[in-house]
């Protein structure tokens, strides 16, 4: 009997089985896709990012042809999931600088660390107490509610220990919410009585994904555009220091009650460090504009190519499984973000307006 034709080409064009580069490629041209697609007319005007379509058209492939190709492929989309995922979060902080932190004001500050932290913390409660959701799935939740979307989600996966499913699942509360909130803030604007300047900072501290900011502001003014975005960026910028110290807590619980068998003193994740280390050099002036602006552009590419990897191990099943209470969690902090962000932004613009004495 022959062999069939199909076994006789798998090898010579996707590699033998545990070779890593047929992985890098299958998401490296997923990412591709998904970065031309977000500068296409259509998927800019409804905010969505690369990272988002790469995770969509990575599911679409998971759930069928991906299977086919899976064991010539897992090392590299193992790599792509982990490795690259966490370089492309230290090369993130490319993208903002202290000097912008501080243009904001102590208001703008504060009031993002108040939003993260009670928005999180409501994720936990509310998860687990009210929708008996399992713990990673309210972490994952809350992260991208609270700070930047689906790179907060990607953030916190390692920390939370969270299978693939979850994961996709939690990106996709942010991309639903995310989505209504670009629409529905600039029609809210005429009938909140912020100016320009303290509604662009309402959409930087309450947006989940920076897409999503951008055209929010856009859609309202320029002033707010530019407020929105350097506000969101702070934001953005909280995400180290709150992923390093729920993980310095994480895993103090863990090596307390000996789970694991932890030993030793907690650690802190090194992508986290990697990510304040940058912000520093780049407010420091010393990287050359378009070095830094090729970093961004390759931590978007391998931000991408971890979402592509996540998508291709998340099976529809799993997220059937998952059922409305993630999406319903989500829609609660979504009504928090608006109701309780918005009287926290008026206290804000109050305060920022008052001399203290």
């Amino acid at each position: 009997m022959s062999t069939p034709r199909s076994n006789l080409i798998s090898p010579v064009f996707l590699g033998m089985p545990g070779s890593w580069w047929t992985g890098i490629a299958l998401t490296g041209g997923i990412a591709a896709l998904s970065l031309w697609l977000s500068h296409t007319q259509v998927f800019s005007d409804m905010g969505l990012s690369a990272l988002t379509l790469a995770i969509v058209i990575g599911m679409v492939a998971g759930n069928t042809v991906f299977p086919r190709v899976e064991p010539y492929t897992s090392e590299g989309v193992e790599f792509s999931k982990s490795r690259l995922l966490r370089a492309g979060i230290v090369l993130f902080g490319f993208r903002v600088t202290l000097q912008e932190a501080a243009s904001i004001g102590v208001a703008g500050i504060v009031l993002d660390a108040v939003i993260i932290l009670s928005v999180y913390g409501l994720a936990m409660f509310l998860g687990q107490r009210v929708l008996k959701l399992d713990r990673q799935t309210c972490m994952l939740v809350g992260a991208g509610s609270a700070i930047c979307g689906a790179a907060a989600v990607m953030a916190m996966e390692p920390v939370a220990r969270a299978q693939a499913h979850k994961v996709s699942v939690a990106v996709a509360t942010v991309v639903v919410f995310g989505t209504i909130s670009m629409f529905l803030y600039p029609l809210l604007y005429p009938y909140l009585g912020l100016s320009e300047h303290a509604f662009g900072i309402f959409i930087g501290s309450t947006v989940h994904e920076v897409a999503q900011v951008v055209a929010a502001g856009n859609a309202v003014g320029p002033l707010a555009a530019k407020v929105a975005v350097v506000e969101k960026m702070l934001r953005v910028m909280m995400l180290a220091p709150f992923i390093m110290l729920l993980s310095w807590w994480i895993q103090r619980r863990r090596h307390l009650s000996g789970e694991d068998g932890a030993t030793g003193a907690p650690g802190l994740p090194w992508f986290a460090l990697g990510f304040v280390a940058v912000v520093g050099l780049n407010s420091l002036g010393v990287v050359p504009q378009q070095v830094a602006e090729a970093l961004v552009q390759l931590s978007t590419v391998l931000l991408a190519m971890a979402m592509a990897a996540l998508g291709l191990r998340t099976h529809a099943s799993a997220i059937r499984r998952a059922g409305t209470a993630p999406l319903a969690l989500a829609g609660m902090l979504f009504i928090f973000l608006l109701v309780g962000g918005y009287m926290l932004n008026v206290l804000a613009a109050y305060w920022g307006q008052t001399p203290v004495s």
